[in-house]
């Protein structure tokens, strides 16, 4: 039976479940949008992993989402993200939002986009990322922050924002997820990856029928459950930290100050943060509102 966490109505754009001792299951709940994401998204998205990480009793915690689609990334329609953000508490330190230029855009990505996926990344749970359909560019950054993905044959991830003038999204673990030929060429064509190509690349744990996604995500995560919960922690503290050494978190530093200079760039040249040019339609951009940098968030 799914023992259902109320909250008393708090979430809006998520659903927080136990559905079996010792498993928490966070779902994506926007699929009207394809589970684009707002702030009020990825804050509650963060409030339930808190919620869950809080818990002694919950060791793993699925994150799955409603609808055809995983995630479209972030919601382009939003005019005022500095507005949007407004009502909930930072997690970082970084802050000023509301500065202009590129000061006030690196502080808004630095929380939205880098400091929380690295907060979900070393959560000390395990975490399975339960996939369907398409994960493009911002989705992907709810996905690889995650330990363990299990893809429905339906899957495919891309990283479309060179088309937009920019050098890859923010959470920039493409060579991490792909090795460094395969990364170059996500990233330069905007093709998808399929699932299937995804496990051979060693990113996708395993790949499923959809209509299999949901029960094999669960049976997975009872069989990691049985664990220690010590164990569970320090072997992923363990793996994380042998990553790191690796480079990843310094060569990420790095690409996300580039990302930065792409906007500073673009903006510079269209009074945009992305590139006209490319794949935004001109509808798209009006509704995005991103020739005014201070009002609104860019990605």
């Amino acid at each position: 039976m799914v023992k259902r966490v109320d909250r008393d109505g708090e979430f809006q754009t998520i659903r927080y479940e136990t559905v079996q001792p010792h498993i928490a299951r966070i779902t994506l709940n926007r699929p009207e949008s394809r589970n684009a994401q707002t702030p009020e998204m990825l804050y509650e998205l963060n409030d339930a992993f808190d919620l869950a990480a809080r818990d002694d009793e919950t060791k793993v915690i699925i994150l799955a989402a409603e609808g055809p689609h995983f995630s479209s990334g972030h919601d382009l329609r939003i005019t005022d993200f500095v507005g949007e953000m407004d009502p909930f508490e930072p997690i970082g330190t970084w802050c000023g939002f509301t500065c202009k230029g590129a000061e006030g855009r690196m502080a808004i990505e630095q929380e939205m986009f880098i400091g929380l996926c690295e907060r979900w990344r070393n959560l000390p749970k395990i975490t399975i990322a339960q996939v369907q359909g398409k994960a493009i560019a911002g989705g992907l950054m709810l996905v690889w922050p995650c330990d363990l993905i299990i893809a429905a044959d339906d899957a495919s991830f891309a990283d479309n924002t060179v088309a937009m003038g920019v050098c890859g999204a923010e959470f920039f673990n493409h060579p991490w997820e792909f090795g460094i030929r395969k990364a170059k060429e996500m990233l330069l064509t905007s093709d998808f990856v399929t699932a299937q190509e995804a496990q051979l690349l060693g990113m996708v744990n395993h790949v499923v029928p959809r209509s299999e996604l949901e029960q094999f995500t669960l049976a997975l995560a009872g069989k990691i459950a049985k664990k220690p919960s010590m164990a569970l922690k320090l072997v992923k503290e363990a793996v994380n930290a042998a990553q790191d050494m690796q480079g990843r978190k310094n060569a990420m530093q790095t690409s996300f100050a580039l990302h930065q200079l792409s906007h500073a760039h673009n903006q510079d040249l269209y009074g945009l943060p992305i590139d006209p040019t490319g794949i935004m339609s001109e509808g798209v951009r009006k509704q995005a509102a991103w020739s005014e940098p201070v009002k609104s968030a860019d990605a």
